[in-house]
């Protein structure tokens, strides 16, 4: 086996990113893989929910992982025991069990404390994670080791696979797509269905319908990147030449803990709400710009990071973030666990673009020849910029026909950013003229 064999190998898996990994001594069956001190390898690696330990002595998270060995024939031998294990008091992210359950499995070489194994790790086009091994007097290894090459992305080395872009490939494959938009000017408001047809859109959220429909993705919920593996953020400006001055919509879950997670949105507004300030008759709202530890006057909320050190970095598996009230009860609660998922699945690289909008004749978006890449996040500094006030949450929740056997309700809980702030939560970001 030579490194172009093995190449050929994981494409031929289905595999369009491939990663190294020189092992140490301690990256074993018995002590784990180390995957690095913070938790960029989950922005890598496709996994399942990430949940607290069911031990309450035990203060981890964990994640399932379709994980399995990747044979010399080009088949694949599960280990359905493979997770993550995540150590926020470090922090720290872990590879376990990845022998487990598993029929032809490398016990000789990730059983033992030998240094200069080398892991390689693909992710393939069904979001599975196959792996190959070798040992350190391996001819693999030895030709893997005098490319003398640097780790660049987090603890691990990326590895171009033949026919499949790199991820500064698809970057320029979505670059060039956001060059054709901008050059359209402006482009009638609209929407694209899950079943592929073009539908026109009237509402103040369709700027980012109609950038995503001219990219070909269609509407939709999912916690997944939107293009290529790009986040692609649209943020509506007063013009081109400032894009700092916007406000930018990262997060839109609802609360799975505290009163509106048992009880619902109707139920939380009629409790915690207030009269529309607008006058408008039989309606109930819960909104403003919320920050951690800032009590807001019409609400009576105070927002609180519950469970999060941030001297130290580090933040408890079972906290979360907090709407309390002023007699300690809590009105709305996300918690840690399910914001992490979230996070690591959808925001791992992002492209924001700015649009602007114009009613007359109708409703149509122009997108700006100017946009910032933005590269490597982790959860620590989503907390951070949390913490800090940063990111804010700023609801958009009401009831209407509040009097009536009928009443109606929306849901919108948003955490936000203004555009200037964004640098916050990336390692880079990058201002690129189209």
């Amino acid at each position: 086996m030579n490194l172009a064999k093995l190449k050929t190998l994981f494409a031929g898996a289905g595999c369009t990113r491939l990663y190294a990994k020189p092992l140490a001594k301690n990256d074993n069956s018995k002590q784990q893989v180390y995957f690095g001190s913070d938790f960029q390898a989950l922005h890598l690696f496709p996994h399942g929910e990430i949940l607290p330990d069911n031990d309450p002595n035990n203060s981890t998270l964990k994640a399932t992982v379709d994980f399995g060995w990747l044979q010399n024939d080009g088949s694949v031998s599960p280990a359905p025991g493979a997770q993550f294990i995540l150590y926020p008091q470090y922090p720290e992210v872990r590879f376990s069990g990845f022998l487990q359950g598993c029929r032809d499995r490398p016990s000789d070489l990730m059983s033992a404390r030998v240094a200069e194994r080398v892991l390689f790790l693909g992710v393939n086009n069904r979001q599975q994670m196959l792996a190959y091994v070798v040992g350190p007097d391996s001819s693999l290894a030895r030709e893997f080791r005098g490319l003398l090459l640097e780790p660049t992305a987090g603890v691990f080395i990326e590895l171009e696979l033949p026919k499949v872009p790199s991820e500064e490939k698809s970057l320029d494959n979505l670059l060039a797509e956001l060059r054709r938009i901008h050059a359209k000017g402006w482009i009638d408001s609209k929407q694209l269905s899950e079943n592929g047809s073009i539908r026109p859109c009237n509402a103040p959220q369709c700027g980012g319908f109609t950038l995503e429909a001219e990219l070909g993705i269609p509407k939709n919920s999912k916690a997944e990147p939107d293009f290529l593996g790009w986040e692609v953020k649209q943020h509506a400006v007063p013009n081109f030449d400032h894009l700092d001055a916007s406000v930018i919509t990262l997060l839109t879950p609802e609360p799975t803990g505290g009163y509106y997670g048992e009880h619902g949105v109707e139920a939380f507004v009629r409790r915690f709400g207030y009269e529309d300030k607008r006058g408008r008759a039989d309606r109930l709202n819960f909104g403003g710009i919320h920050r951690v530890d800032h009590r807001h006057e019409a609400t009576h909320m105070t927002m609180r990071l519950q469970g999060f050190d941030v001297a130290k970095s580090k933040f408890n598996p079972t906290g979360a973030i907090a709407l309390v009230s002023d007699t300690g009860e809590v009105a709305a609660a996300w918690n840690f666990a399910g914001l992490l998922t979230h996070w690591t699945r959808k925001h791992a690289q992002a492209v924001y673009v700015p649009s602007q909008c114009r009613k007359e004749p109708k409703r149509q978006y122009s997108y700006g020849g100017r946009v910032r890449v933005a590269m490597q996040t982790d959860f620590l500094r989503l907390l951070k910029a949390l913490a800090n006030g940063t990111v804010y949450y700023d609801p958009g929740i009401k009831v209407e026909q509040v009097s009536t056997d009928k009443p109606t309700h929306k849901g919108r809980s948003q955490f936000r950013v203004v555009s200037r702030d964004i640098n916050s939560l990336y390692r880079t970001v990058k201002l690129v003229t189209l």
